[in-house]
């Protein structure tokens, strides 16, 4: 019996491109459900920060952070998200630009931390992707999290006493540790077994080609 084929992937739920990230590569995962010895994916979501100085309340919407904090023309800008928001439409995805609260997502992602310790990591990665990009919610506001939290069936208390703690902050911290040791400058960033890296929001084809390829070695070293 093989183990199941390990990604891990490095993102931020204020990244644009890691939510389409996921989206194509769950799309990819479920390309080869119907190989005859289809892959058996464990997917587990690490923490990076894009903009670490953000304030948790942004006085402006992501337009202005984009053309004033990190110094682009309004038109670039405009441009950007439009494309961006045309690549999301092609997986399936709605983005709302015009309702995004830009906020810091340090809380976010020890939320996280808290999720995968509970077993519904990857259910409130999602949840709290579509609730930024596509509902305009605050994820900087404990109460914003704790509210996504419960929607997944998590216990809101125990979400609560997590973020006022601090308990998984040094996990977040372990997380951008690592992605700095594996030269990690932007996200979405995959790395399938501990040693293929995998940059950027690929296609779901190129998803399921790679994990393909490495499970058939995996499977070929386990027959040898």
């Amino acid at each position: 019996m093989t183990d199941s084929l390990k990604i891990d992937v490095w993102s931020d739920i204020a990244c644009p491109w890691c939510f389409i990230g996921k989206r194509n590569l769950e799309s990819g995962i479920a390309a080869t459900a119907s190989d005859e010895d289809a892959p058996v994916v464990e997917v587990t979501y690490h923490s990076f920060e894009l903009s670490p100085d953000t304030p948790v309340d942004f006085d402006g919407d992501e337009l202005e952070f984009l053309a004033t904090h990190k110094g682009m023309e309004r038109k670039q800008v405009s441009e950007m998200l439009e494309r961006v928001t045309s690549v999301a439409a092609e997986a399936g995805l709605e983005y709302n630009f015009d309702v995004l609260k830009h906020t810091n997502t340090v809380k976010a992602h020890e939320l996280l931390h808290f999720a995968k310790a509970e077993g519904r990591q990857i259910e409130l990665a999602e949840r709290l992707m579509s609730a930024y990009f596509t509902e305009g919610r605050h994820l900087g506001r404990e109460d914003e999290l704790v509210s996504l939290a419960g929607e997944v069936g998590l216990d809101t208390d125990k979400a609560r006493d997590a973020l006022r703690s601090e308990q998984f902050l040094e996990a977040v911290r372990t997380d951008q540790a690592q992605a700095q040791a594996y030269g990690i400058t932007g996200v979405p960033f995959f790395v399938i077994e501990g040693k293929y890296g995998v940059s950027g929001a690929q296609p779901a084809d190129a998803f399921a080609q790679i994990v393909r390829q490495v499970w058939n070695e995996r499977v070929e070293t386990v027959d040898a």
